[in-house]
């Protein structure tokens, strides 16, 4: 009797959040057995897991500790899965630049943006975290991106977001880029503020945010 497919994402969804790293690897390997497409085991199965983390990180249930474990556990399923995504050419994908901004460290969130849109065929430049402002601006006029993303958990470097939006105003890119912010202290309000593009919560939503501005099937 064949494993049903909901059951087998809900197996990669659990064992990320319990941390279980060969439990994914053994529910990755059947997922991809039965046939069922790789992209939604990334999506609806370590994706979910690791977004049930964050929030419970949020609600303070989890630690920062037990955030990283469940994040390896999800490389541990990407690895398995990741192989078996439809190949996307280069000369059809979509470039972005993503980072946290000056003065926070905090990046798991922007890693799972990162990991989901590289899943979904973007091409993204990671700058890492702490990134100096007027880098945003640089690289995405040196590597032609269509998409600038930022994050912060902190309230105290929000407003480098708004920052980067000037200084891409002031090389003249800002009507060529879409700019993409989260993170737990962002809202809709502040990004309508500081003039963004979008706001999204986690990094599901960052995807198909993405594609619909940028008009991708």
């Amino acid at each position: 009797m064949a494993v049903s497919k909901e059951e087998l994402l809900k197996r990669l969804s659990d064992g990320v959040l319990e941390m279980e790293e060969d439990d994914v690897v053994e529910a990755a390997k059947e997922y991809l057995e039965a046939g069922y497409p790789a992209f939604d085991g990334i999506m609806e199965g370590l994706v979910d897991g690791m977004n049930r983390a964050s929030e419970l990180y949020e609600a303070e249930e989890y630690f920062v500790t037990d955030v990283l474990l469940c994040s390896d556990t999800m490389y541990v399923g990407l690895d398995v899965l990741r192989p078996h995504l439809p190949e996307v050419s280069s000369d059809a994908k979509v470039k972005g630049v993503i980072g946290v901004v000056e003065g926070d460290t905090h990046d798991i969130g922007k890693n799972l943006v990162k990991i989901m849109m590289e899943t979904a065929g973007f091409e993204m430049i990671d700058l890492g975290r702490d990134v100096e402002l007027q880098k945003f601006v640089d690289v995405a006029k040196e590597e032609k991106v269509d998409l600038v993303c930022m994050s912060t958990l902190m309230t105290t470097t929000m407003g480098g977001m708004e920052t980067v939006i000037h200084l891409l105003e002031e090389a003249g890119i800002r009507d060529q880029v879409k700019v993409m912010i989260g993170g737990g202290p962002i809202s809709q309000k502040f990004a309508d503020k500081i003039g963004a593009d979008a706001y999204t919560t986690n990094a599901v939503e960052a995807v198909k945010c993405a594609k619909k501005m940028l008009n991708i099937a």
